[in-house]
Order: C-alpha cells, then structure tokens, then sequence
C-alpha cells in the first residue's frame, strides 16, 4: 500500500508540473517543431520505441515522417536527425549550438559527469582536458613514440590465437579484442597490464568495465521522467555507481603506486599518461587535480575499449560470411606484405583493400548507433524550432544505411570505397563514426590504426572458420543495442595457422 501512495503522489506531481509546463510552452507549441509520431498522454512517445532495437525502430519513423522528426520521450523532447545532409546543414553550421550533450542520470553516479571530458560542456574546463588527451596521448609526437607498444599488444593477440589453435580451442574474437585493448589503455596510462588472457589477473579490471558499459546501456526511466531521478526505480544508477566506484579504487590505487614511486626517485624520467598528468596537476591544480585525473582515466578505459574490439568483432563477421572478401584481403596482404608476416601501422597506407574494409565496418556497423547532443537554447534549424533543452540524436547508424546515398546499403560491398577519397575523420558527413566539429572523437585516428592492424594481423595470420562448423553464410549479423551496437552472440572462431 506504501508503494502504491508513493507512485499515486509521484504521478499526482507529475500531472501538475505537466499542467504548468504546457501553459509555460503554450507559445512553443504553435511554432513549426519537427514532425514526428503524436504522443501518448505520460509518457510520450516511448511505446514508438520500446523494444531491444531502438535504432532501428528510430529508423522506421525517419522513413514515414522524415530525416528530422520530434519525439516526448516522457518529459524529454527528443529530435532524431537521420540524414547526412540534414547533419551537415544543421551541425556543421551550429555546431557551438550543437556541442553540448545529455547526460543519462546513471552517470551522476560519483560525480562523473562534473569531472568527465565525455559530458562537461565546452568550457574551459573541458578545454583543459582536452588539451591534455590531444597533446599526451593523441599528438602525431606520441602516436609514433607509443607505436611499438601497439604492436606488442597486437602480437600477444596473434600468440593467443596461435595457442588456442594449438590446443584446438575457438577464440571468442570480442573478447581477445577487448583484452588487448584494456592492457592498450592500461599500458598507455599506467605502464603495465590489466588483463591476461591465460589468466585470472586483472579479472577484476576487465570485468567492472565490462559492467560499467552494460549498465550505461540500459534503457533508463529516470532519463524520461526527472521525478523518478530521486529514487532510481531501476536501480541503474546504483548499480553502476559500484562498478565505477571499484574501478576508481582501482585507478586510486594505481595513482598511489606510481606517488610512492615518484617520492623515492624524484628524478623519474617516466613518460606514461599518468606522469604526464601528475606533472600537470603540480603545475596547474585548478586545471587538472586528482579527481579529474581518477575520472579521465575511467573515460579512456570505458570509451577506449568495448567500441574497437566490438568493431573488429563485426568486422571478422563480415569477412567470414563472405569467403570471397576474406580470400581478396588475404590476397592482397599476400602480395604487399607476404603471408603471415607481421604488419605494421605503416604498412596500412599500402593496403588499399583493407582500407575499404575497414570504411565500410565503419558504414555498416558504427561504434555507437547515435551522437548524443543537446541544445542549451531555442535553436532554429532547417526551418523548423528546436526548444531549449531537447536532446538531439544524430543517427549514425541510419545513416550509413541510407538508400539515398548507398547503394544496395544493406550489402556489405567493401568495394563501393574503392578509389574514394571519403574517410571518417568528420568532414564527410555520409561516414561520420566518430563524430564531427568540437566534440569528434579525439583517438580517432589511434582507434582506426588499432582496428586496422589487428583485422589484418588475423587474416595475414590465420585462416578461420565458424566454431560447430556452421557455414559462413549462416552467421548473423544480429545486433545487441546498448552504448555499443555489439553482436548479440559473441563469434567463436577457429584459427587456422597458415
């Protein structure tokens, strides 16, 4: 009975600020918002939604209403942008109107949001931050000076493989990815590993990130309706606030270490990501200071992770379903390379195929279906009005299927890049994975190298075949929606050595 007079208050509530809010925006409402499906009373247009592929039901009303449609999602006002053109004549000509970004409640959890350069808005804060990933880890200076540790992680990969082939084991090829990838970060910010694939150190590590992002993805009601914020119905925020907790621990202890290290040899002419960042903070303590640098280590670990290997899961897919592109690529690191050879970063500049290959992943299977942004003001755009507050949802996913700029865009056709110059670095807007203007991605380019190596490494390396001998053309390509598009049963597969 309890329960049910709190949720009676709480929707009693509701319906009085709802009352107030329609009379507040009574003027909004006659000026020219973009279509869309009408809503339900309470919540919205949620039930247009609700199902494990939001993306894809988002993308069927794009289809009836259009490439700029308006939703309530609960008290949300949501605008979905589904076209390239639309992106590019909104966002590139507002993109400072455009920059901000909705922050999902379950990352208020310990006051991530405040420290982390994913959500803060463009201020000087944000600045601050970015300048510091741009010129330690991203600069043209540390990309060539950490390319040897790269290499090294590929390697371990390719010796995994090589003793799961040995043993007659499957690899689980998600998982292999994401190992090496978290000791990627790991080494890039802490100078050791996180995870061993042989073994149970860093379990701990790898598995708190892997619920950080599983919970980050979840649907969340609290988003919908800001009244249920202060009881978390779903318990979303809870629940994560553990996991980034643990791993902040983690992360505090790893600082420790490294501050004892620092105190006996004050001389340490360590470069790593964390020096890099001590060394700031004992300059500037305003800019950067130790809760910034605990949640930007988080951010690398959580956004430098799960989208790669997650993307060269999908890319392995694609290859094997379909022997003849695996029997080009091959061919071609065949020829340039020489078969089972070690490959690397600056070979990819003379493997024009695998270039392709890579783009049209990318197409297909971007690392998170939406750009995530936000307006702080009432913004005009492609004539329609856009209320302040409204969260915007750039769909990249939609987009790279869009049958009004591909060509048979449910195929995967590598070949259609073939002698274009169209690449993702957010100056082309049909291919924007990683975003575009202010808020593109900053490892973009490390991330593209990453994935590109290690898809090559595997070919050049291996021939595979499905685990339970299913034929190619019988793998699905069924997605599982969350912060990432990741595949709904992870790929086994068995390694053959050349």
């Amino acid at each position: 009975m309890e329960y049910v007079a709190i949720i009676g208050g709480l929707l009693l509530a509701w319906t009085l600020l709802q009352c107030i809010r329609c009379v507040a925006i009574s003027k909004r409402r006659n000026k020219n918002i973009p279509p869309g499906p009408v809503p339900l009373p309470l919540i919205g247009n949620l039930h247009n939604i609700l199902g494990d592929q939001p993306h894809q039901s988002l993308a069927r009303l794009a289809e009836k209403y259009g490439p700029m449609i308006s939703l309530r999602m609960g008290q949300l006002t949501t605008v979905v942008i589904s076209s390239s053109a639309v992106a590019k004549e909104v966002l590139q000509k507002q993109d400072l109107a455009f920059s901000s970004r909705t922050i999902p409640d379950a990352l208020h959890a310990h006051n991530h949001s405040q420290f982390s350069v994913v959500f803060l808005p463009v201020c000087s804060q944000w600045r601050s931050l970015r300048k510091v990933l741009n010129f330690h880890i991203f600069s043209s200076n540390r990309f060539d000076a950490s390319q040897h540790l790269r290499s090294q992680k590929i390697q371990d990969l390719i010796d995994y493989c090589r003793k799961c082939s040995q043993s007659g084991e499957a690899v689980n090829i998600g998982q292999a990815a994401f190992e090496v990838m978290i000791n990627l970060v790991s080494n890039t910010i802490f100078s050791k590993d996180a995870a061993d694939p042989y073994a149970n150190s860093g379990k701990e590590f790898k598995e708190v990130v892997w619920k950080i992002m599983e919970e980050a993805g979840r649907p969340n009601f609290a988003d919908y309706f800001p009244l249920l914020k202060t009881i978390d119905p779903q318990g979303i925020r809870r629940r994560i606030g553990k996991h980034i907790d643990k791993l902040l621990q983690l992360i505090e202890e790893l600082i420790n270490e490294r501050l004892q290290q620092r105190s006996k040899l004050p001389n340490n002419s360590s470069t790593d990501f964390l020096d890099a960042l001590l060394n700031t903070s004992q300059e500037d303590a305003q800019a950067i200071n130790r809760n910034h640098i605990k949640h930007l280590c988080l951010d690398l670990f959580v956004a430098g992770t799960d989208t790669t290997s997650s993307t060269l899961e999908w890319a392995m897919v694609e290859v094997m379903r379909k022997p003849y592109i695996m029997k080009k690529a091959k061919s071609e690191l065949a020829d340039v390379i020489g078969k089972g050879k070690i490959i690397e970063e600056y070979d990819i500049t003379r493997l024009p195929y695998l270039q392709c290959l890579v783009k049209e992943t990318l197409r297909m299977h971007p690392p998170v279906p939406f750009l995530i942004r936000k307006v702080d003001q009432d913004i005009e755009a492609c004539g329609y009005f856009i209320p302040k507050d409204s969260q915007v949802l750039v769909h990249v996913w939609s987009i790279g299927r869009d049958p009004a700029i591909w060509e048979d865009p449910l195929a995967f056709k590598p070949e259609r890049f073939w002698g274009s110059k169209m690449d993702v670095r957010g100056q082309d807007f049909d291919l924007i994975p990683f975003g575009f203007g202010r808020r593109i991605c900053p490892g973009l380019l490390l991330a593209t190298a990453k994935l590109s190596v290690m898809l090559a490494s595997l070919l050049n390396s291996f021939d595979w075949k499905v685990e339970g001998g299913i034929a190619p053309e019988d793998l699905d390509v069924e997605e599982k929606f969350g912060i990432t598009l990741a595949r709904s049963r992870p790929l086994r597969a068995v390694a053959i050595p050349l």
